[in-house]
């Protein structure tokens, strides 16, 4: 049985069960399904239904030696943005719900968000530490535009001047250009923009509803013209099929601003494992494609990996420069 096409405006195909469900369903052929689901047949896509986040607080830490933060705020948990590739897919199965559709259409959001932040930067024992503002799921996807929830916090941040760095692959961002520039003034501020691919088509199949790679460009010029520092993100660096563009991206984020840059290649959580593939079976739009094998099953793949070792453990392998001819370019 083929698999279903993506309902429109998403990302994912399928809504696998929630890892921790006491069972599991899959897809067979039973030669009944004869036509279009509803959704497909109406053209329109399934809606996005946001559910009220009842946590007593909203700072996350951390003291991983691999994150190069030690606080974050997610306002929002789930994405709408869809990327096949996005990393907190699994971490919906916590909530009950699906990696799949469940994290593009069942948004966690947080309305006293701001209210608490207030509360958590006052009390008594905090100790000042950049914030790390939308890590793990945008802050600036679709519902920002409605809810502004980013938004008030990073009013709070601003209030307070407070540091924050952001991570986005929206253009919403622009619409708080001004608070960003008014936190730049006192090097408070640092928006990095994700960009994947320059190509349009292989970025509406990677990010359905993520703004345009040259959006994003423009974006981040306009924050660059209002004095805000930006840079490039870009990862996941996937062989064959965007390793090729390492160059070209930088040399477009170089002349949109941007000064500084961040590579990660792709290293996919087991759960997003099934949506990449699916991709990788799929024709994509770029000619003389030479994708490689999809990712072999969990049975067949090595041994565990060796957990990373700090710097002084690399010898002459860690913080060098990127060779010339990246490093050139930003």
């Amino acid at each position: 049985m083929s698999p279903p096409a993506p309902p429109r405006g998403r990302g994912s195909r399928l809504n696998p069960d929630n890892r921790f469900a006491e069972w599991q369903r899959d897809t067979s052929d039973d030669d009944w399904a004869d036509g279009a689901a509803p959704e497909a047949e109406s053209g329109k896509g399934p809606t996005t239904t946001l559910i009220l986040d009842q946590s007593r607080s909203v700072i996350v830490r951390n003291q991983s030696p691999d994150v190069p933060f030690t606080q974050s705020i997610n306002p929002y948990r789930g994405c709408e943005h869809g990327c096949s590739y996005c990393f907190a897919r699994p971490g919906h199965a916590y909530l009950g719900l699906s990696p799949g559709l469940d994290f593009e259409t069942k948004i966690v959001w947080k309305p006293d968000a701001p209210e608490i932040l207030r509360k958590e930067l006052a009390a008594p024992g905090y100790r000042c530490a950049p914030i790390a503002l939308g890590i793990s799921t945008d802050g600036w996807q679709p519902v920002e535009r409605r809810l502004g929830l980013s938004r008030r916090l990073l009013e709070v941040l601003a209030e307070t001047r407070h540091p924050v760095s952001i991570v986005t692959k929206s253009a919403l961002i622009e619409r708080d250009a001004d608070l960003l520039a008014d936190m730049a003034r006192d090097h408070l501020v640092q928006v990095m923009f994700s960009i994947t691919t320059l190509d349009p088509l292989l970025a509406r199949r990677l990010e359905p509803r993520a703004a345009s790679p040259a959006r994003r460009l423009a974006a981040m010029d306009a924050l660059h013209r209002a004095g805000v520092p930006v840079g490039v993100l870009f990862a996941p660096l996937i062989p064959a099929l965007n390793d090729h563009e390492l160059e070209r991206v930088l040399e477009a984020a170089r002349a949109a601003g941007g000064r500084k840059r961040r590579l990660r290649a792709a290293a996919p959580a087991p759960r997003i494992e099934g949506p990449l593939r699916r991709l990788a079976s799929q024709p994509l739009p770029r000619p003389g494609n030479t994708c490689p094998e999809p990712l072999a099953p969990a049975s067949r793949r090595p041994a565990q990996r060796q957990p990373l070792r700090p710097p002084h453990a690399w010898p002459g392998r860690v913080c060098r420069p990127l060779p010339s001819a990246h490093a050139a370019h930003l």
